[in-house]
């Protein structure tokens, strides 16, 4: 077949790929320091627990977990789910659908919601992964202003009145890419708009748990008194992004309707991959490992911005208090783009910020990610990274 009479699906005119993805063709080569991904560090994978964990529950269930399994999910999660939300994120969940991933919690609700057209406002700039979901959905998307505290309720509400959208997606907490923290007012204003203009409210906090200093803040849906806040939730982060195990909680109606979504996407999640993250929830086993975690996750980014303070050449970075990215601007005439390129050249890799921005622009824009690196991983690449941008700004 010629490809001149293969036509597809007009989903995929404004869609050409994740821009990560293809650098992650480039950071596998042997020796390449890697600032690029979101990748958990290797050292924060629990093999051990896991393999531990899976012969126990093959052993007691197997014959069961290897079967076809629910779309709503293995029971015993399901359960361990409800009183970790309670207990560990602070709403009564009234339904949860175990998720392959919380990105596939984000392909569920545009499948729910969303018509070709429909307005989805968007933080800008944004996680890639989703921006290309929600443009898949055909969804028209628009972008709310931000600050060093997060989406700017004033500029969120103006673009409500004007565009009237289905849906509002926000990262909260250590936000990717900024890593910036939306603030406990602006976290209660966005709720109560959610309920005045009956908007659904995507908060999507894969990173909450990965606090490395300051307050603990509430979710966006524990202000939610009318259903209108969706939390997305994921256990990539904290246990194993190769479990692929996350979930979807809110309004039983919507859950119901991603249930249904989810039936002719994957039938269900992994039995085998539920159950071991519930026993890591029943042992009691997560907060500790956090903790463990989170220490060594602490200090690969205070050495990080350690090295961004002595760049002279930017003109300002975030300074986050968890999650896995720090967020820098370069001067006007910079191109984040070509710096990578030179940058790779010497074994360093990083994303240009403007893959994050619903127009793209922002070209001296770039996402650091300290979590995959090791402390003299992290010195030797922002020392390579400084000794460019130096250059640069004398061009």
């Amino acid at each position: 077949m010629e490809s001149s009479s293969l036509h597809f699906a007009h989903r995929f005119d404004q869609v050409s790929g994740s821009a990560i993805r293809e650098i992650f063709k480039v950071i596998a080569k042997p020796g390449m320091i890697s600032f690029a991904g979101g990748n958990p560090s290797v050292t924060a994978l629990p093999d051990e627990k896991v393999s531990e964990l899976a012969v126990k529950v093959l052993k007691e269930n197997g014959k069961a977990l290897l079967q076809y399994g629910a779309t709503e999910g293995y029971p015993p999660f399901v359960e361990a789910l409800h009183q970790y939300i309670t207990e560990t994120v602070g709403f009564q969940p009234e339904a949860v659908l175990p998720v392959t991933g919380s990105t596939q919690a984000m392909d569920l609700l545009c499948k729910a919601l969303i018509d070709p057209g429909d307005t989805i406002l968007v933080e800008n700039p944004s996680f890639l992964g989703n921006l290309q979901c929600m443009r898949l959905y055909q969804a028209n998307l628009i972008p709310v202003a931000s600050d060093e505290q997060g989406l700017l309720p004033e500029d969120l509400e103006e673009k409500i009145r004007r565009y009237q959208p289905k849906m509002l997606y926000t990262i909260p907490t250590f936000q990717n890419p900024t890593g910036r923290t939306l603030s406990f007012e602006r976290r209660k204003a966005i709720a109560e708009l959610a309920s005045r203009y009956h908007m659904i409210v995507a908060e999507d906090d894969p990173y909450r748990d990965l606090r490395y200093s300051g307050e603990k803040l509430p979710a966006i849906k524990c202000f939610d008194t009318d259903d209108w806040v969706v939390f997305l939730g994921s256990f990539s982060k904290t246990i194993s992004p190769g479990l692929r195990v996350g979930y979807l909680s809110g309004r039983p109606d919507l859950i119901r309707k991603c249930t249904v979504g989810k039936q002719s996407s994957d039938v269900h999640t992994a039995n085998l991959n539920q159950a071991i993250v519930d026993q890591y929830l029943r042992q009691r086993l997560l907060p500790d490992h956090i903790r463990a975690i989170s220490s060594d996750y602490a200090r690969q980014l205070d050495r990080m911005l350690g090295h961004l303070q002595e760049i002279s050449g930017l003109v300002r970075f975030t300074k986050p208090e968890g999650g896995l990215f720090v967020w820098a601007e370069l001067p006007e005439n910079m191109d984040a783009k070509a710096l990578l390129n030179k940058a790779i050249e010497q074994k360093v890799a990083f994303v240009p910020g403007t893959h994050f921005f619903v127009d793209g622009g922002h070209e001296n824009t770039l996402r650091l990610n300290f979590s995959n690196s090791t402390l003299e991983q992290i010195d030797q690449g922002m020392n390579i990274l400084k000794d460019l941008i130096l250059q640069e700004s004398r061009r």
